[in-house]
C-alpha cells in the first residue's frame, strides 16, 4: 500500500512541475501531447527531479550561505534558477527563429512592446529590399544569469548571457547569399534582459532588450 500511495504522490508532484514548466517565459500555446516512456526512463526523471527538488529546498533553508545574486534571485516569487535557465534558452531559440521568419505574432508574445516595435522595423526593411534572413541554432555553449536588478517593489529584470554558436545567413531575392556562409558556425555572446511582475500569479517572463558582447 506504501508502494501505490508513493507512486500517486509522485504522479501528482509530476503534474505539478508540468504545470509550471509550461508558464515559464509564456512559451505561447502548444497541442498537449501524451508520451509513453519505459520504466528506465521514468526512473531517470525521477531521479533527476529529487536531485532539483533536494537543491532548491536546501538553497531556501540556507540563503546565508547564497551569493548576493542568488539571494536576490530567492526573492522573486515561484523562481526556480534551473528551470528559469531551461526556459530562457527556449525562449531564445523561439524568438531567434521568429525575428529571422518575420514572425511578429510569436514575438510578441516573447518581447515586450518597445523592443517588438525595434524588431519589426528591422524586419519591414528586409521586406522592403526583398531580403530574407535564415538563422539555425546549433546549441548552446553557455547560459548564465548575470545581474538581478529589481524595479522598486513591481518588477524585476534579469541579465542573461548566453553563448551559442549559429550559422546566420542573408539572401536576396533572388536567393542568393549576400551575407554569411552556410558553412561557418559562429560562436555569438548574447546580453538578454528578462523581465517580470513581482506579483505571484504572473509567471511569464518578456524580453526587454538585447545586445551583443
Amino acid at each position: 500500500m506504501s508502494g501505490y500511495l508513493d507512486i500517486i504522490i509522485l504522479f501528482i508532484v509530476v503534474l505539478i512541475i508540468f504545470g509550471k514548466l509550461k508558464s515559464i517565459l509564456g512559451t505561447g500555446a502548444e497541442d498537449t501531447k501524451v508520451i509513453m516512456v519505459s520504466k528506465e526512463q521514468f526512473d531517470k526523471v525521477y531521479k533527476e527531479m529529487k536531485k532539483t527538488t533536494e537543491g532548491t529546498l536546501n538553497e531556501s533553508a540556507n540563503t546565508e550561505d547564497l551569493s548576493p545574486m542568488d539571494r536576490d534571485l530567492a526573492k522573486i516569487p515561484n523562481f526556480n534558477k534551473k528551470g528559469f535557465i531551461a526556459g530562457a534558452q527556449k525562449a531564445f531559440e523561439m524568438i531567434l527563429s521568429a525575428f529571422s521568419k518575420g514572425d511578429s505574432k510569436t514575438l510578441s508574445a516573447l518581447v515586450n512592446k518597445e523592443l517588438l516595435k525595434k524588431f519589426e522595423k528591422v524586419i519591414d526593411e528586409r521586406k522592403e529590399q526583398g531580403i530574407t534572413a535564415e538563422t539555425d541554432l546549433i546549441g548552446f555553449v553557455e547560459t548564465e544569469v548575470e545581474s538581478v536588478h529589481f524595479v522598486g517593489k513591481e518588477k524585476v529584470n534579469l541579465v542573461v548571457k548566453f553563448v551559442s554558436e549559429q550559422v546566420n545567413l542573408l539572401k536576396n531575392s533572388e536567393g542568393e547569399v549576400i551575407e554569411g556562409d552556410e558553412n561557418y558556425v559562429q560562436k555569438i555572446s548574447d546580453v538578454w534582459t528578462f523581465e517580470k511582475s513581482l506579483n505571484p500569479q504572473v509567471n511569464n517572463w518578456m524580453l526587454c532588450s538585447t545586445k551583443k558582447c
